[in-house]
């Protein structure tokens, strides 16, 4: 699979590189982070990247104004396994470099998406980039087997977190997994096992022998 690099321009209709912000102060603390030694972990809202002075920056000028939550999701990983996408933007950045795998929401159709329309972009270590809100994405995959990846996962409050009771009313809402969260697995993964609605055909990518 080729991988592209953020700062190509097949990455302008996906997300955009947040040019001028500081990532200094969040590298550092995302650092101490927990990273799990095999398999990845992933957490809405960490406090020690919550109580940092720069949280306000996040808040205001990535979200003008709107309570954010920043996290993490840290470990080892070269495979698809789903994707998934919110109605808001999602700003990640990374101790090492890292790859998203990334299609977009229009190119679902009746339901489905082709994993063959999945393109991989390589993202710079220190480099905070916006994932637009209309492209799938999901776990970061590792570039360096070795060190796997940290990645910091910006959105507003509440999102990721347990999803709000009721029954379904649009056709939609079969993708519906957590709070302003809605996924397509692929099924072989755990989260098809576990219910998820099964909304990727093709392959399962592994990028595993493209690093």
């Amino acid at each position: 699979m080729h991988i592209y690099q953020v700062t190509d321009p097949e990455f302008a209709s996906y997300g955009q590189i947040a040019e001028g912000f500081p990532v200094d102060e969040l590298v550092e603390a995302l650092k101490k982070t927990y990273q799990p030694a095999t398999g990845t972990g992933y957490v809405p809202s960490e406090p020690i990247l919550e109580e940092l002075k720069v949280k306000d920056l996040v808040q205001d000028h990535l979200y003008g104004g709107l309570p954010v939550q920043i996290g993490w999701c840290n470990g080892f990983n070269t495979k698809l396994n789903c994707l998934e996408y919110h109605r808001d933007s999602e700003y990640n950045l990374g101790t090492e470099d890292f790859i998203l795998l990334l299609a977009k929401e229009g190119e679902i159709e009746n339901g489905k998406l082709d994993t063959a329309k999945v393109k991989a972009f390589r993202v710079p270590a220190g480099v905070l980039v916006e994932v637009f809100a209309t492209t799938l994405h999901y776990a970061p995959c590792h570039t360096d087997p070795a060190k796997g990846f940290r990645v910091m996962v910006a959105l507003p409050k509440g999102t990721n977190t347990e999803k709000p009771e009721g029954e379904p009313v649009m056709k939609e809402d079969v993708r519906f997994w957590a709070r302003n969260k809605w996924l397509l697995a692929h099924a072989e993964s755990k989260e098809a096992a576990s219910g998820a609605y099964v909304g990727l055909i093709g392959e399962n990518i592994d990028i595993a022998d493209d690093l």
